[in-house]
C-alpha cells in the first residue's frame, strides 16, 4: 500500500487546536492520510513516554511512523563518526516507540576530504550504526540515507544507492527535491522521473524498493543547489508531482510518500494522494 503523510506538523494542525504531537496521527488519518515522519532534525529530545504515546495513537489511526534523525550527523567525517553512530542509535530508540521502522538522516559532507574517502567513511559509519542496532536489540529498524539537495554535500542518488546496496537493513530515502535542486532543475518530465526510477531498481531491484521512502515538495534553489522548499502553490516551481505518479503506478511501486512543503505539507500531502489516485500508469 503507497502512503502519504506529513514531515512535522503543519499550520493547519495548529489552527485547527492541535497542541502537540500525541494529537497527530488521529488528526493526519481525519485528513485520509497514513503516514507521519517525526521530525527531530533539531535533536532528540522526545521522551519515552511521549513516544509511546504517539506510538498508540499513529497504531489506532492506522498512521506508519518514520522518524529524521538530527541534521548533527555526519557520517562522512571520521570525527564526527562516533557522535553521528549515537545519533543513530537515539532516533533509532525513539522511532522504535513510537512503532515505527525507519530512520531518515543526512548522510553528511564531505568537508575537505576527498568524496571517495568521505564515502567510505559513510559507509563504515552507517555499517557500526546497524551493528549497535542489533546488539541494542533494535534489527528491525531500516536506516534510511536521504539524497541531498546540493552538490556539495554527500547524496548523490548513487551514493545513497551504493551505501544501501553494500550495508543491509538500510533502505533509500529518495528525496526528488532535492534531486531537482542539486541537478539544476533535471526533473521535469515523466521520463525524468522514470530515469531515477530505473537507476534505483538497476540498483537495488523489485522487491527491496517496493516500499521505499520518498520526499516530495516543490523547490527553490540556486547555482549551489537548495534554497528552501515551497509549497505546491509555489507552481513557478518544481518538481510536479504529477510527472512522478505514473512512473510510480508503472513499475509497481508503493513508497512512503513524506511531504515537506513549508507550512501546507498535509495539504498538499493530500494533493499527492489525490494526483495519484487520479494518474495513469
Amino acid at each position: 500500500m503507497i502512503r502519504f503523510g506529513p514531515a512535522g506538523n503543519c499550520d493547519r494542525f495548529y489552527d485547527e487546536g492541535g497542541k502537540s504531537s500525541e494529537q497527530a496521527p488521529a488528526w493526519i488519518a481525519a485528513q485520509g492520510l497514513n503516514a507521519y515522519e517525526y521530525a527531530a532534525g533539531h535533536g532528540l529530545g522526545l521522551k519515552e513516554e511521549k513516544a509511546r504515546k504517539i506510538g498508540e495513537a499513529a497504531r489506532a489511526a492506522g498512521v506508519a511512523v518514520s522518524i529524521h534523525a538530527p541534521y548533527y550527523i555526519n557520517c562522512g567525517n571520521p570525527e564526527k563518526a562516533e557522535s553521528s553512530v549515537a545519533y543513530l542509535l537515539g532516533a533509532a530508540r525513539a522511532v522504535d516507540w513510537m512503532g515505527g521502522r525507519r530512520v531518515i538522516f543526512h548522510p553528511g559532507s564531505p568537508g575537505r576530504a576527498r568524496r571517495e574517502d568521505a564515502l567510505r567513511t559513510a559507509l563504515d559509519t552507517v555499517a557500526q550504526a546497524r551493528n549497535q542496532l542489533d546488539e541494542a536489540g533494535l534489527g528491525h529498524v531500516l536506516l534510511c540515507p536521504e539524497t541531498m539537495g546540493r552538490p556539495s554535500q554527500l547524496g548523490t542518488l548513487d551514493e545513497v544507492l551504493d551505501i544501501c546496496r553494500k550495508i543491509d537493513r538500510t533502505l533509500p530515502t529518495v528525496d526528488f527535491a532535492h534531486l531537482h535542486a542539486a541537478g539544476g532543475g533535471s526533473l521535469n518530465g515523466e521520463s525524468d522521473f522514470e530515469a531515477v526510477i530505473r537507476r534505483m531498481l538497476d540498483a537495488l531491484g523489485p522487491e527491496r524498493l517496493q516500499h521505499f521512502h520518498a520526499h516530495f515538495s516543490r523547490i527553490a534553489f540556486t547555482a549551489k543547489g537548495e534554497k528552501c522548499h515551497m509549497t505546491f502553490a509555489d507552481e513557478d516551481y518544481g518538481p510536479d508531482f504529477r510527472r512522478l505518479a505514473p512512473a510510480l503506478k508503472k513499475y509497481g511501486l508503493e513508497p512512503t510518500i513524506i511531504c515537506e512543503s513549508r507550512g501546507t505539507q498535509a495539504d498538499d500531502a493530500m494533493t499527492m494522494m489525490r494526483l495519484y489516485a487520479e494518474s495513469d500508469g
